[in-house]
């Protein structure tokens, strides 16, 4: 069952959806609490898996990344939360959700890269998820143009330019832009 917050939760959460850069003594003096009060709140919802604080780009000022959803027709007899779930883990995948109408689940894409790799994980990755013949037909949306379209990246987007060799390339063999040596580029 669903938990619902109490009025201090809400406050805590609408402030730090306002700006999650708040100190706890800010957010304190904010919500006229205790600091403890703010301290032990914010760790209760954090361990709770309640909260998540990230941070988010701006999807409309960020032209190398491509945003996606993509509606799902299941066979999932009864088991369209699980094959959700599946789904929500894969790289490049914001989130998963199962919904009323034409489609079973909804899911929100962000790749960065080009049309090529958005096709690869709606063509080969999300009915992967599936056992054959569970995802029976995806319909992809591109998103255009967004209007206060603020996304955390997903695993998968930007590789972690800590990991490089002295080549430029990760543990993969791929370079700053997702390529290999023959110049592919690959998703997992």
């Amino acid at each position: 069952m669903r938990e619902h917050l109490d009025q201090t939760d809400r406050r805590l959460v609408k402030l730090l959806s306002q700006d999650a850069q708040l100190g706890v003594n800010r957010l304190a003096e904010k919500m006229a609490v205790s600091v403890p009060t703010v301290r032990m709140r914010l760790r209760n919802l954090l361990d709770r898996n309640l909260l998540k604080i990230v941070g988010l780009l701006n999807l409309t000022e960020r032209p190398e990344l491509i945003s996606a959803i993509v509606g799902i027709n299941a066979q999932g007899r009864g088991r369209a939360r699980e094959l959700a779930q599946r789904i929500a883990e894969l790289p490049f995948v914001n989130s998963a959700s199962v919904v009323t109408g034409r489609f079973d689940i909804i899911v929100d894409v962000t790749v960065a890269g080009d049309v090529a790799d958005l096709y690869r994980v709606t063509s080969e990755l999300i009915p992967g998820a599936g056992e054959p013949g569970e995802v029976v037909r995806s319909e992809t949306f591109v998103v255009m143009a967004s209007c206060n379209k603020w996304v955390s990246l997903p695993e998968g987007c930007w590789s972690d330019e800590s990991k490089r060799d002295e080549t430029g390339r990760d543990e993969t063999g791929r370079d700053e832009t997702g390529r290999d040596e023959t110049g592919r580029k690959e998703i997992p």
